[in-house]
């Protein structure tokens, strides 16, 4: 039996001698109950009679909020639609020492210098003032020539046969500039040639001192090929290749030339840094054979690993700064 909540019914019986906790005495008369009558129940009496709330804040007046109080809860979000950019003032104009060390002319720095010596020109007049602001369109020149600071890009392609390497061809034969077409918004272009038939590694860029560098007879960029031939090569051959061939436009060797795998003669590797024009197959031709295959597996110390014929890459940072430095 649960002696908690008979506590609680006997608490509010009817009895005389028991008294509601919020019950008031009432000041006025009772009436006389006549024979039909029902007896008044405490609880509702109770109800009638009950005091006031004692709460303190009900029964202050709401105090009046000022326009201090309500800014310091403005939403500025709804002020604001979502995902709209921030103001960016001057987003177009550009520093002209900065401008020339994006164009690789020199640092920030040594900019600051140039222009304080007066060699740099801005729409043909000299500038010379510190922190100057390019506006679009404005053309930007240093000793003599027109500074093009577009980013800088450098793209390996694994050149497939069937592509001549030129930017357009009027008799319409396809050109390795459809294969990279979509490699960057800069124009590009490969440094060196390829024949239609040879295939392997051709390299792109408009870093215009790195293509001068690349393509310059005293650089020498070193290439590998891998060449298929159409019969087997005699042993005392390779050490001709190697001590040099006496061709048209002069001497010319191989620096290594060796085979390929064991079992086969008709596949021989070899390295050189001779720029000349057909140089494989012309010394080839020289002894007597035929080129059947010429796949470039290696340039200036880059190789095709991991690319696939047809398909292009670009060169990492630390790639780029190897070539320069080399």
């Amino acid at each position: 039996m649960n002696t908690k909540n008979g506590g609680r019914r006997s608490s509010g019986s009817t009895s005389s001698k028991g008294k509601m906790p919020f019950a008031k005495k009432s000041t006025v008369p009772a009436k006389k109950a006549g024979p039909g009558a029902k007896k008044a129940s405490p609880v509702s009496s109770t109800r009638k009679t009950a005091a006031p709330s004692a709460d303190p804040a009900a029964a202050k007046p709401k105090k009046e909020v000022t326009a201090r109080d309500k800014r310091k809860y403005i939403d500025f979000k709804d002020k604001q639609k979502k995902g709209d950019p921030l103001p960016n003032f001057n987003e177009n104009e550009q520093r002209l020492n900065k401008y020339l060390s994006n164009a690789g002319v020199c640092s920030r720095r040594e900019a600051d210098l140039l222009i304080a010596t007066g060699v740099v020109s801005v729409n043909g007049t000299i500038i010379t003032e510190m922190g100057y602001k390019l506006k679009p369109g404005d053309v930007v020149k240093y000793d003599g020539g027109t500074i093009n600071a577009e980013k800088k890009r450098y793209v390996l392609l694994n050149k497939p046969k069937g592509y001549i390497t030129t930017m357009d061809d009027p008799m319409g034969r396809k050109t390795v500039m459809s294969l990279v077409k979509k490699a960057c918004r800069e124009r590009i272009y490969p440094v060196g040639r390829m024949e239609r038939d040879t295939v392997g590694l051709l390299m792109f860029t408009n870093d215009g001192d790195l293509f001068k560098k690349l393509t310059h007879t005293t650089f020498k960029a070193s290439r590998i090929y891998q060449v298929e031939l159409n019969k087997p090569v005699k042993k005392e051959d390779l050490g001709k290749l190697t001590d040099g061939i006496d061709l048209e436009d002069g001497k010319t060797a191989f620096d290594e030339a060796e085979f390929v795998r064991d079992g086969s003669s008709r596949e021989i590797g070899v390295k050189l840094h001779s720029g000349k024009n057909q140089v494989v197959k012309r010394m080839f031709e020289a002894l007597g054979y035929t080129v059947v295959k010429l796949d470039r597996v290696q340039y200036a110390g880059l190789d095709k690993k991991d690319l696939p014929r047809g398909m292009f890459r670009h060169l990492t940072e630390k790639e780029v700064a190897f070539l320069k430095m080399s």
